[in-house]
């Protein structure tokens, strides 16, 4: 039989909420943290271009299993959009196809966004990650291959301009959820103002949970030496997961579940469940087991007992 091979490195599980610096992919930031914190297993919970700054949930270990709810979490963004020069990236990395003298009003911008709110839809950009027959849109759009993205709706929950410090430059502040691209904005904006523009500057403000005054900076953790310092950093692995209810078990119950078994829920339990699902309908019947604050499973409570559907092990 065939040894399994030994993953390299340590078994850290958490969540980091970094603060991703302009001019660095979300990819090249991964491996800077893996490195640095010499992790088994890291990922993130949601590309940030590489000229954009902001947060970028970094995932290790167990919470890997949990990224999903930091892809769909909802979002916010405090952009830059300067007028009269459009890309073919729509951001200032790529080259300009056109230009125009036309300059919006504060007013006309602030008017047009009401059109903007709610369920849209949204056809993402050509310099996207969305895969088409295989292949990353990215890569077809550099290649200079014709081809076409299909539109999907999209949410956006708020949107406003929170400053014009010149006629050739908006600022604006946007909550959307999953699938929403800031740049896909800035091109449909322009196009509905009958000027060009393009995004200058953005900045993910926050994803879910994760908001940008408790980030951390990259320049920070590669300064830090001390692992401990380092792992004090990471925040549990049910941090993303704050909308689904908790129910608080024992060890014995804990060990039952990770060898995959249903456990009994006393009747009080199955109460509390009760009370914080009922401002859950999302998740149904979903919740969190927790056992000496450390998240053992994600599962649906039935008929009084817990089933677990995904085990962490710590």
């Amino acid at each position: 039989m065939a040894r399994q091979r030994k993953r390299k490195g340590d078994p850290i599980s958490g969540w980091l909420n970094l603060f991703k610096p302009v001019d660095m992919t979300s990819t090249q930031a991964v491996a800077i943290l893996k490195r640095k914190f010499n992790a088994q297993k890291v990922g993130h919970g949601g590309t940030l271009d590489p000229l954009a700054d902001g947060i970028l949930p970094i995932a290790f270990g167990e919470a890997t299993k949990t990224v999903q709810w930091a892809m769909d979490a909802e979002k916010e963004y405090v952009f830059t959009i300067r007028w009269g020069v459009s890309t073919e990236s729509q951001d200032a990395e790529g080259e300009v196809t056109a230009t125009s003298d036309t300059r919006p009003t504060r007013e006309q911008v602030e008017e047009l966004l009401k059109d903007y709110l709610g369920t849209i839809e949204q056809v993402p950009p050509k310099f996207s990650a969305i895969k088409v027959d295989g292949q990353r849109a990215y890569d077809l759009a550099r290649d200079g291959e014709e081809f076409e993205l299909t539109s999907r709706e999209v949410q956006v929950y708020e949107a406003a301009v929170i400053g014009m410090p010149d006629a050739d430059h908006t600022v604006i502040h946007v909550t959307s959820g999953k699938g929403f691209y800031v740049r896909a904005m800035a091109r449909d904006l322009a196009c509905d103002l009958g000027c060009e523009g393009h995004i200058s500057q953005l900045r993910r403000t926050r994803v879910g949970v994760f908001g940008a005054p408790q980030a951390v900076a990259l320049s920070r953790i590669e300064e830090t030496e001390d692992k401990e310092e380092l792992l004090s950093l990471l925040q549990p692995v049910h941090a993303i997961l704050e909308d689904i209810p908790q129910i608080d078990i024992s060890c014995d119950e804990a060990r039952e579940i990770r060898q995959g078994r249903a456990i009994v829920l006393l009747p009080h339990i199955v109460e509390q469940w009760r009370e914080a699902a009922a401002g859950a309908e999302e998740y149904d019947r979903g919740a969190i087991a927790i056992c000496s604050g450390q998240a053992v499973a994600l599962g649906d409570v039935r008929a009084g007992r817990f089933e677990p559907s995904r085990v962490f092990v710590n």
